[in-house]
């Protein structure tokens, strides 16, 4: 069977070594006689397989002991709901950063809980850049300063970490966690889901530092309490088992690859290798400042828009998938996340060439 190359801004491509794991082990895991999916969540072996991804992800992004990790549901826009539920604390309102949809839809979220105030945004640039910290007006009473460190629609993304001056720090992650090393430290939460550079749709990891749960809103129910879900190892209810399971191979096969140094000297590559030759083309143009340009989400426009219909016609031909741009902003992307192999980026120049040699 020939895989394809899938560019989608996720659900997204996974290892392939992981998925044979998944295969091998999909109608008998370890000589249960059950699969993965079929087991009880609170027996040992599935136990075995969370406290085993957990401890990987602690390895991996070396997360302080004072972090909690949890293994939750609803996705990422789940958390722009109960971040504010649990991190207000008492306190008035909360600082957000805008680079792109995203975070519009977080700060929209919180909105309902709490005072936004909108500390920074390249808005009315059309999202092409990351406001100048110059101009940033954050809140020092702010409960937490909340931004997007990788905005997958727009393909803009930090490459520091804001200094909040002691207001903690809360970033969704969803789209750039483990492309490279971070400081978990610097943080007050860390959250992601699971569908781009983790594993299955379904899951959502938060990554909490313990002195900021166990003071939500009095109306807080008891799923979306941080504390509850600590307290109970994120099995306040029944979790995503498989998409856990699956995230965890993830987790391993990352670490014996040589950890998240190796991950972004790969990253690193494939989007020089991708951006170098938009640059060089004519043909393509991609809108992003270029010190802001994301490892992740390479979004670009054709220079006539009439041939787009082609050349994601083209690109299907040629084993390319997933090219289309959101229907927010059009044009094209490529997400190369973490299981995007180089050769996969390559394959995609060499269409992106033979594309603008014929229609150019």
């Amino acid at each position: 069977m020939s895989r394809i190359f899938n560019f989608s801004a996720g659900p997204a491509t996974l290892p392939e070594a992981v998925l044979k794991q998944v295969q091998a082990e999909l109608l008998d895991w370890h000589g249960t006689g059950m699969s993965v999916m079929e087991m009880s969540h609170r027996d040992k072996p599935f136990m075995s397989i969370a406290q085993a991804a957990e401890a990987d992800l602690r390895a991996l992004m070396n997360i302080p002991a004072n972090y909690k990790v949890l293994f939750l549901q609803g996705g990422a826009t789940a958390q722009f709901t109960y971040i504010p539920m649990n991190l207000l604390r008492g306190k008035a309102g909360a600082d957000y950063i805008l680079t792109g949809d995203w975070g519009k839809k977080a700060a929209k979220e919180a909105g309902k809980y709490c005072k936004v105030n909108i500390a920074a945004s390249s808005e009315a640039d059309k999202f092409t850049h990351v406001p100048a910290r110059a101009g940033w007006k954050l809140d020092p009473n702010a409960a937490y300063v909340h931004y997007t460190p990788n905005e997958t629609i727009h393909g803009v993304e930090f490459h520091d970490i804001p200094d909040t001056q002691g207001v903690p720090l809360v970033g969704d992650f969803s789209s750039t966690i483990l492309s490279r090393p971070i400081d978990v430290s610097k943080f007050g939460l860390i959250y992601a889901g699971a569908q781009k550079n983790i594993g299955p749709s379904g899951l959502t990891i938060v990554i909490v530092r313990e002195d900021l749960i166990g003071q939500a809103l009095p109306n807080t129910p008891g799923i979306f309490d941080y504390k509850q879900q600590a307290d109970n190892e994120s099995m306040l209810n029944t979790p995503s088992c498989f998409a856990w399971y699956v995230s965890g191979l993830v987790f391993k096969l990352l670490r014996e690859q040589g950890g998240l140094t190796a991950v972004a000297e790969r990253n690193a590559r494939k989007a020089k290798l991708l951006y170098d030759y938009i640059d060089s083309e004519p043909f393509y143009t991609n809108p992003v400042a270029k010190a802001d340009r994301s490892w992740m989400n390479v979004p670009f426009t054709l220079k006539d828009a009439n041939l787009d219909a082609d050349f994601l016609k083209g690109a299907v031909t040629a084993q390319l998938s997933g090219l289309k741009g959101h229907r927010s902003v059009g044009g094209m992307r490529a997400s190369i996340y973490n299981a995007m192999s180089e050769e996969g980026v390559q394959a995609l120049v060499a269409y992106m060439k033979e594309f603008a040699r014929t229609k150019g």
